[in-house]
């Protein structure tokens, strides 16, 4: 059998996390993908993946021939194009997961955007608050919103993300405007029970304070908190793209506006540095392009 071949579906059936899932990708039967891993297996003598009816992993030795697997596909791919005189046009499905709250008028905007311009890509877009196993689910990339990325992480910083504390007019008028963040942890809040216990940095105008909210509720879902501070039910601390266009229209109030809250920033995060192909590189770099700062 070929063994470039068989290094490909090697490659798929890992980063799509089944023998089903990297035979639909390949258009090949999963006998015949089946056949490829075998080829590879027999050739090194060891074996590669752990197999069971639900999952399949990696073995040790897999892991590092997977890594040194990517590096010479990636280089193979990069030869074809050079000598092709072109990259590779941007197509085919892009499986990225995000963060509940993605579910906006800005994002929804962006990736209308982004599809205008590279039309041959179909965004498949999956919102969890959950961090999913990339390659074991299957995706090309995670949009997460972390102050650093932690440093097994593979990650490409886009723009800055601030979140807001906010209430609605009802609620403010019900238990007053506080004024510090002992004021705002006596009053109910909507707390996201997928982080244990949590708590924000504020920099106040007497210098940095602690924020634990006082959760009457939680939730695993940020549109859900989104409704209920709308609502009135109690305070929430919501990301500005979720309420950006309620603030401008009085919908929903900041509260304690002369705080400014710690930098939390967006980043994307994917499985390998070396194995991007063009519809990841181009969607990173549309987001680079359309939400970066400026350098100062």
């Amino acid at each position: 059998m070929d063994t470039i071949q068989s290094l490909r579906v090697f490659r798929e059936i890992v980063v799509a996390g089944s023998f089903a899932a990297a035979a639909q990708r390949l258009d090949m039967s999963a006998p015949m993908v089946s056949k490829h891993l075998a080829n590879l297996e027999k050739q090194l003598g060891t074996r590669l993946l752990h197999r069971s009816s639900r999952r399949l992993s990696l073995t040790e030795l897999g892991q590092t021939y997977f890594d040194y697997c990517l590096q010479a596909l990636d280089t193979l791919e990069r030869g074809q194009q050079a000598l092709s005189g072109s990259g590779h046009q941007p197509q085919g499905a892009l499986r990225v997961t995000a963060p509940v709250w993605f579910a906006n008028r800005k994002v929804a905007q962006l990736l209308h955007d982004y599809q205008t311009r590279f039309p041959e890509v179909t965004l498949d877009m999956s919102l969890s608050n959950h961090k999913v196993d990339l390659v074991a689910e299957g995706f090309d990339l995670a949009l997460r919103v972390m102050r650093e990325p932690a440093p097994h992480q593979i990650a490409r910083l886009i723009c800055p993300m601030p979140f807001h504390l906010v209430a609605s007019p009802a609620f403010v008028t019900q238990h007053g405007m506080p004024r510090n963040c002992a004021e705002v942890m006596r009053l109910p809040a909507i707390s996201p029970s997928y982080l244990q216990q949590p708590s924000f940095e504020l920099l106040g105008p007497d210098g940095p304070e602690s924020l634990r909210l006082n959760p009457f509720m939680r939730s695993d879902n940020t549109n859900l908190t989104y409704y209920s501070a709308l609502g009135g039910a109690g305070l929430a601390y919501l990301p500005q793209w979720l309420v950006m266009d309620d603030l401008n229209s009085g919908r929903l109030v900041r509260l304690l506006p002369d705080y400014t809250e710690e930098r939390q920033q967006l980043h994307a995060v994917y499985a390998s540095r070396r194995y991007l192909t063009p519809k990841v590189r181009s969607f990173i770099d549309f987001l680079l392009e359309e939400l970066a700062e400026p350098a100062k």
